[in-house]
This record gives C-alpha cells, sequence and structure tokens, in this order.
C-alpha cells in the first residue's frame, strides 16, 4: 500500500491545483458540502480496487470517504439549467495511485438525484453513478443529507446524515492530513480493462469545523466495505467551482 507522495508534491501549497484545465468540458459548482470520513484495514480497500490502482494510507490506514452536496453544472460558457442540471449528490471515494504515480479519488459510487446525469457521467467518465432520491436541508448551522438509491442496484440502500457546522479554519491550520482527505485533482475510472483519468481544477477549499450528530449509512457496505461504529472525521465546505477536463489516458492494465 502507498503512503502520500513526498518530494516536490511535498514542497508545493497541497491546497492549490497544480495545474489549469484550459478547456473544461464542464464547469461545476460543489455547493453545501460535507466530507465525512473513515478509516479501514488498507487490504479491505485494495480488495475493492481494479488492477493497476493501489490505494494510499495515513499511518498504516486506509480512508474512505462520504461525500454529500449539492451540485450545478453547466458548459464553460452557458449557465446552468435548474431543472436539467442542479441536483444533490454523494459519492463514496478512496485514494489512490496509479502505475505511474498519479495520485487521486477511486469513487466507489456516486449517488445522483438527476438521472440524466447518471445516464451521462456512466457513458462518458465511466463513473459509477446511480439514480437516487435525495434531499438537502439546511437550518442555520445544522445541515442533514438524505439519500435513497432507485437505480440500479442494490436497491434502497439509503444515506443520511445531520451535520453541525462550526468555526471556519484558517489556512496555517490546516494540517497535511487534511489535504490528503480533501485536495485531490484527479479522478480515475475504469472499465472493460482500460483505465482512464480526467482532471478537476478549483480553488482551495474554505473548510470549517463539522461534526456528525446523525449518521446512519448503508452505501459504504453497498460498496463492499465493512461495518464500521466509529465516529467519522468530519470536514464541511460552502463549496468551490469546478473545472472538469476531458477524459485522458486510456490505457489497458490488467
Amino acid at each position: 500500500m502507498t503512503e502520500p507522495a513526498g518530494g516536490d508534491q511535498a514542497e508545493r501549497n497541497p491546497a492549490e491545483c497544480p495545474f489549469e484545465v484550459e478547456r473544461a468540458i464542464m464547469v461545476h459548482e460543489w455547493l453545501t458540502l460535507t466530507f465525512l470520513h473513515w478509516s479501514f484495514a488498507p487490504e479491505d480497500v485494495q480488495r475493492l480496487l481494479p488492477p493497476g490502482l493501489e490505494v494510499q494510507t495515513v499511518d498504516g490506514r486506509a480512508w474512505v470517504g462520504l461525500v454529500p452536496f449539492f451540485m450545478k453544472v453547466s458548459l464553460p460558457r452557458t449557465g446552468s439549467v435548474p431543472w436539467f442540471s442542479q441536483f444533490c449528490e454523494t459519492n463514496v471515494r478512496t485514494y489512490v495511485r496509479d502505475a505511474t504515480g498519479r495520485e487521486g479519488i477511486w469513487f466507489f459510487s456516486l449517488e445522483a438525484a438527476r438521472l440524466s446525469a447518471v445516464v451521462t457521467a456512466r457513458a462518458t467518465y465511466r463513473l459509477p453513478y446511480f439514480w437516487s432520491s435525495m434531499r438537502l436541508r439546511r437550518d442555520g448551522n445544522t445541515v442533514r443529507y438524505d439519500s435513497r438509491r432507485r437505480w440500479p442496484g442494490p436497491r434502497d440502500a439509503v444515506s443520511s446524515a445531520v451535520i453541525e457546522v462550526g468555526e471556519r479554519y484558517a489556512p496555517e491550520e490546516l494540517t497535511a492530513f487534511d489535504h490528503f482527505l480533501t485536495a485531490r485533482w484527479v479522478l480515475f475510472s475504469s472499465a472493460g480493462g482500460h483505465q482512464r483519468f480526467a482532471r478537476a481544477a478549483h480553488a482551495p477549499w474554505e473548510l470549517y469545523r463539522a461534526r456528525a450528530t446523525e449518521v446512519h449509512d448503508e452505501l459504504l457496505s453497498a460498496a463492499g466495505l465493512p461495518t464500521t461504529t466509529d465516529a467519522p472525521l468530519v470536514h464541511y465546505s460552502p463549496g468551490v467551482k469546478v473545472r472538469i477536463g476531458v477524459p485522458e489516458g486510456r490505457r489497458r492494465v490488467t
């Protein structure tokens, strides 16, 4: 299993994207977003990864995130259409490195409340999107996320979380571990024995202290992960605007 890379990567500001996406295929806004993370034995995560990807660890533990938020999607020079491109989303993800040393995210699943987005993402980015009934509500410093999977199976996998948002972190308070969990710029996908990646560029996260007062989640177990009763590590952000690049680097892996 791999630890975070050192060298030049450690010397740059880990909160800042190391590249630009000049010709974005889409522009996203990820809003009212919460990172909930749990640690697992590396072998429990590695066995769920495709060939060519190796789980990254910190202090000998792999980390899996449950990330609910509100999504807005637009093309680079057009606005979004509310009934079509604004919806709730929740993803289950871990942190990996490919055979070239490139670091990024592997998604076990992505729930979205818009069927058209699910079909498009499955076809173009080969990402494991699922159509779900979802709701996001905010009342002062309390945020509630609810999700129930519709299609494809396993159907009726549910997830809910209630988050209490606290004070904002000053940039100098954030640790290398905070950035390991949140500042990720590449996503991987795999289909038919071929692996690809795409870039996602955005400004540094504006992160807040937060705690989960209620969590009931079946998405991690639906992905094949062991059941955990540990309290999650929580970060909250009001959101970022993200430029998404075209899929790159299609290569055969075995």
